[in-house]
Order: C-alpha cells, then structure tokens, then sequence
C-alpha cells in the first residue's frame, strides 16, 4: 500500500497503525487510462476502490447512447456503484476514468474477509457511504430545477476543481444543461 492511502486511512483515526498494515494485503494496485472503465453499466459490480491519483466520472447510458453523469471523483475518495456492490448486483453506471488513475481495488470476497477480520473497517466503510449519500443529496439541492447560470454559480463556489479538472461536456451532463447552455453560462458570469 502506498504511503498516499496509508496517509489516508490513517488521517480519519478509524483504524490503528496495525490495522492498516494488515489491510494492505486484500488491495490491489491498478492503473487505468483515462478511457478505461473502472466499473461497467449492466455487469455485476465486484470492486471498490480508493483513488490515490486521478479522476473518474460515474455515468447511467440512456436509450439514446448519451452519457448522463452523477458524479464524479477524485484523489482520497472511494469510488464503486455502492448499492450494486454490496448487493453483488450488476451496476447501474459506468465509472470511467477521466484521466490517468492509480487506484487501490479490493474484490467482494476480500472485502468481506477484511470486514470479518478488522471490525474497525465497518464503521470506517459506514462513515464511507454516509459520505457517498451526502455527496448526492448535495448534488440534488444543488442542481436540481435550478437556473443554468446558478448553477455554474454553485459549481465555481462549491465544486471548482470541475471547472479545473472537467471537459466541458462531461460538466453539462452532469449539470442536466446542454454544452451550449454552458458556455452561455460561463460568458454571463466571467
């Protein structure tokens, strides 16, 4: 395990020294490239992984092929479709890299082993999924049957490294708005 993860878990005061050395052994490092899938719509969801580097999006297809993103996430976040991973269900979404990633996957068996074997882990994995369910709540207050404008307003003031990190393209979907209405919005306000 890397020192970035190491630091990670270390930082939320969850699990001890010797907790986190023994956890290292059920992850596994990969590597995407942007492109890659970390997780395919329609297959069954078998990893959750920690993003020591990178950025993914997480994205349902629609009946026309367009991408609709509900998010999207960044170094020291987990990433995976929750619900179909603990179900061990195939996935409602995609999560695709947006740029280069070095995650650190662990499979279902091995997630179970970890969470028999260092209890601390579940209420680490809880304090995970509250986070996962304030995220999307924020997203809907947020940008949810609002303006365009105010909602680029919302992402500069409280998402700004997705003005930094995201295509523009991918920031429209995600904000339910066309390209178009995007940049229309971005003229009005710089």
């Amino acid at each position: 395990m890397t020192d970035i993860f190491e630091n990670y878990l270390n930082s939320t005061g969850e699990l001890s020294a010797e907790e986190i050395n023994f956890s290292a052994q059920f992850f596994k490092l990969i590597h995407l490239k942007k492109g890659d899938f970390f997780i395919r719509e329609d297959e069954p969801c078998r990893h959750i992984g920690f993003i020591a580097s990178g950025a993914v999006k997480a994205y349902a297809t629609d009946i026309e092929g367009k991408e609709n993103i509900t998010c999207f996430k960044f170094e020291n976040e987990f990433v995976t479709s929750f619900t179909a991973f603990v179900v061990q269900e195939k996935s409602k979404r995609n999560i695709r890299a947006i740029e280069d990633c070095v995650i650190y996957s662990i499979n279902y068996p091995n997630y179970q082993r970890l969470l028999g074997q260092v209890t601390a882990w579940n209420t680490f994995i809880g304090k995970v999924m509250e986070k996962e369910y304030n995220q999307k709540e924020s997203y809907l207050l947020n940008y949810n049957n609002r303006p365009v404008v105010e909602k680029y307003r919302q992402v500069l003031s409280g998402e700004p490294m997705l003005v930094q990190r995201v295509a523009t393209q991918d920031l429209a979907s995600y904000l339910g708005i066309t390209q178009r209405s995007l940049t229309r919005a971005k003229g009005q306000i710089h």
